[in-house]
């Protein structure tokens, strides 16, 4: 009776949670030197074709008229560039995927690497042994005992990023006789004599319209006009304004005589940083404030950046009123609306 209690009173054994050592079965191209040279065979096709496929993109993008068109069952008519450049550069990273993947299974090691557990900071003879590891794995891998394998995938990796690069050009091409892209960027609908309507009921605005500390947003009175006739909308992102007014004394600097009327001050609502709209207005310290990125423009001092990623000021429209007394634009903006672009000078 006592050794039937003493022997339930014993802590059970634990359970033995030690992984069994992986068993790593021979492959054919391990025993048998004419199949692993197969294999390289087959690696190096895949990346020659690769590199094949991503000169045969270049060679459709040169060749194949922009409008040219083909029908397809059940798709309809697509255009023939965009469908041979999508069939040839999606070939050419299929093959070195494949590639990468047969040389892995047919060529590489095989054999279960473990990793056991450690500090977060290595000792010296862990990191000589992690050296070691790194050059027997790359002996292993074939990478420089197999020349043919390691000069096709370098030659098919150079040339996968050609068709990226050209194709770069095709962002924005100007119709000839069109402006470039940096001559629409850099001038609005704005000009002389435009006057400025509030921006939702589109009505001009007086003077005494604009409160003292008050924030209006507005646009130009010729905006649908433009969108009709042009069916431009980005218009209206780059003619959009804020109406502010100060007393003129706050008025820390302006860019010159003209610019504003009784402590009315006129400014870009887009930001300058990358393109976000601005209604954030501190009456106290007259600070412009973007909510993207926390960019803030002082408009009593010219619209500068006294805080965040912004590098440019808001750009300023100068104002004055016109005989009926309604706010009208003297000009257009000085400066380009907007973030900046590489043409900007």
């Amino acid at each position: 009776m006592s050794e039937i209690v003493r022997s339930s009173q014993e802590a059970p054994e634990e359970p033995d949670f030690t992984a069994t050592e992986h068993v790593h079965h021979p492959r054919r191209t391990d025993v048998d030197p004419r199949a692993a040279r197969r294999a390289e065979r087959q690696v190096v096709i895949l990346f020659t074709l690769s590199a094949v496929f991503t000169i045969a993109a270049l060679a459709a993008y040169v060749l194949i008229p922009v409008d040219a068109g083909v029908a397809l069952p059940l798709a309809g008519g697509v255009g023939a560039l965009n469908l041979a450049l999508g069939l040839s550069f999606g070939l050419a990273i299929l093959c070195i995927g494949l590639g990468v993947i047969h040389w892995a299974r047919k060529l590489m090691p095989g054999g279960e690497v473990v990793a056991q557990r450690h500090e977060l900071r290595s000792s010296d003879e862990e990191r000589a042994e992690a050296v070691a590891a790194f050059e027997r794995g790359l002996a292993d891998s074939g990478f420089a005992q197999r020349p043919i394998i390691r000069r096709s995938l370098l030659g098919a990796l150079a040339l996968m990023p050609l068709p990226l690069v050209i194709i770069l050009r095709d962002l924005y091409t100007a119709p000839e006789g069109a402006p470039s892209p940096a001559e629409q960027l850099s001038v609005t609908i704005w000009g002389e004599g435009i006057r400025v309507v509030s921006d939702v009921a589109e009505r001009p605005i007086r003077p005494e319209d604009v409160p003292l500390g008050g924030l209006v947003s507005a646009n130009p009175a010729n905006l649908h006009d433009v969108e009709e006739e042009d069916g431009n909308l980005n218009a209206r992102a780059k003619a959009a304004i804020l109406l502010v007014r100060m007393r003129p004394d706050e008025i820390v600097s302006e860019q010159g005589e003209g610019w504003s009327y009784q402590g009315i001050l006129a400014f870009s609502k887009i930001c300058t940083h990358v393109g976000c709209p601005i209604a954030l207005y501190e009456q106290r310290t007259h600070h412009l404030l973007c909510p993207c990125h926390q960019s803030t423009f002082d408009l009593a001092d010219s619209g500068n950046v006294v805080f965040g990623p912004a590098a440019r000021r808001m750009p300023q429209l100068p104002i004055t009123v016109d005989e009926e007394g309604f706010i009208v634009a003297q000009s257009d903006f000085q400066e380009p609306v907007g973030p900046s672009f590489w043409e900007r000078g």
